[in-house]
């Protein structure tokens, strides 16, 4: 994965994307050499004369007489003039290899080769463990690395391992905190140039990688891939201390921390720490009220996009996903994941200080604040803590008037909460309540 343009390569698997990536997105690809010859001479090239570019000059080592090739715009030196020919072209932007089928430029002749591939569905390199196909040398030799477990990039400031060298550049950067790629209509700024491109489809609206079951388009091949293992049923990953198997490596990832018990993202408001960064932002919400994705329909509005989807479903009034044993629906499928463990009887959560077992892990997450009293949900008006968010929101209806539950039996009386709204019918109408139990 080394290569005179590697370094200016990135994997969104350890950048801001939640997207996991497989194979490299075929629009995306990460150069390989091993096909290439590496030897003194000096490699063919389809460029100009660097001697006459502004961009570059030429240098010579006085002891051993060799040449070498600077580039004059961020002073990079490269041993060949073709090699600083095709590296000027980052800072021109020319990209003279054209696809006839589809129109794309490329910097340089092989990546066009390459993207060739994705019209013509050639994967001549094959995995022989599990079978998977890929398009380049390179990448099968990355994904050999997920059988043999082998990561020998390793950062110097975490100790922590990387398969690939793009993948340790990537991850780099989150030390230094360097975001220089900023997107001109919103100002969002990212690590990586790719990232950019990525976000930039979002205003554009471009998905130009389309699902041939079920015809949704998608801004990424990684994604794609990713999301033909909802129709496929495909889990490739599985976890060696478990055996629970994952349909994205990003996942077991993510999982393995169960075991390990390692939760390096730390809330530096209230000290709470989590398995992934994501979830950090998305906690982190909690304390500042950010609600970025509201309803167009109804106006509410919610700290997560995932959130809203699942909300406008109460508007279309979809449940897709139903319980084959007792045939209840659901509007999501994690809802009927869990409903199934109803059936089973399976409790995956376990609470290490009672041993209490809970279907859900934010259910085990809730409980755990009985042991440890953590109040983390304040009343902005009076400054009382709750344990819980759902008791945060009945108790803001004391301040608000707010009354939900109405009685339709007899009186129309209101109630700010449910539970009070039972007590009332079953004073009101003890024959009422005692048919309902």
């Amino acid at each position: 994965q080394s290569g005179p343009r590697g370094e200016e390569l990135c994997s969104s698997q350890e950048g801001e994307q939640l997207g996991l990536k497989q194979e490299t997105d075929p629009f995306m690809m990460t150069p390989t050499y091993e096909d290439s010859d590496h030897s003194e001479l000096e490699p063919t090239s389809d460029s100009s004369n660097v001697d006459s570019s502004p961009m570059s000059q030429t240098e010579s080592d006085p002891a051993t007489g060799n040449k070498s090739f600077k580039c004059d715009t961020c002073g990079k030196e490269f041993k060949y003039k073709s090699k600083l020919n095709q590296h000027l072209r980052i800072h021109t932007g020319e990209k003279p290899h054209l696809c006839n089928t589809c129109g794309k430029g490329f910097k340089q002749r092989s990546d066009l080769t390459q993207h060739l591939k994705i019209h013509t569905g050639e994967k001549p390199y094959v995995c022989n463990t599990c079978g998977k196909s890929f398009t380049q040398r390179g990448n099968l030799h990355a994904h050999m690395k997920i059988h043999t477990g082998e990561k020998p990039y390793v950062c110097n400031t975490c100790g922590k391992g990387f398969r690939q060298s793009s993948h340790l550049t990537t991850h780099l950067i989150i030390h230094t905190g360097e975001k220089p790629y900023s997107c001109k209509i919103c100002g969002k700024c990212f690590t990586h140039r790719q990232n950019l491109s990525f976000h930039m489809k979002i205003h554009t609206g471009e998905k130009p990688h389309v699902c041939n079951t079920c015809g949704k388009g998608f801004r990424q091949g990684s994604k794609l891939t990713a999301h033909l293992r909802t129709h496929t049923g495909e889990r490739p990953f599985p976890c060696n201390t478990c055996g629970k198997s994952f349909a994205h490596s990003k996942s077991l990832w993510v999982h393995m921390k169960i075991h390990t018990g390692e939760k390096p993202h730390v809330c530096k408001t209230c000290g709470r720490s989590f398995t992934r960064s994501d979830t950090l932002s998305y906690h982190i919400r909690i304390h500042t009220g950010e609600k970025p994705f509201p309803c167009n329909t109804c106006g509410k509005s919610f700290t997560h996009s995932s959130s809203l989807r699942v909300h406008m479903k109460v508007h279309t009034g979809a449940k897709p996903y139903s319980c084959g044993t007792c045939g209840k629906s659901f509007v999501c499928s994690s809802a009927l994941i869990i409903h199934k463990r109803i059936h089973t009887g399976e409790k995956l959560h376990f609470c290490n200080t009672c041993r209490k077992g809970f279907r859900r892990g934010s259910s085990l997450t809730a409980h755990l604040r009985i042991h440890t009293g953590e109040r983390l949900f304040p009343c902005s008006t009076c400054g009382k803590n709750f344990k819980y968010k759902t008791k945060l929101n009945q108790h803001l209806r004391i301040h608000t008037g707010e009354k939900l539950y109405i009685c339709n039996i007899t009186c129309g009386k209101s109630f700010t909460e449910s539970g009070a709204l039972q007590v009332h019918t079953g004073e009101n109408k003890p024959t009422v309540m005692k048919g309902l139990r």
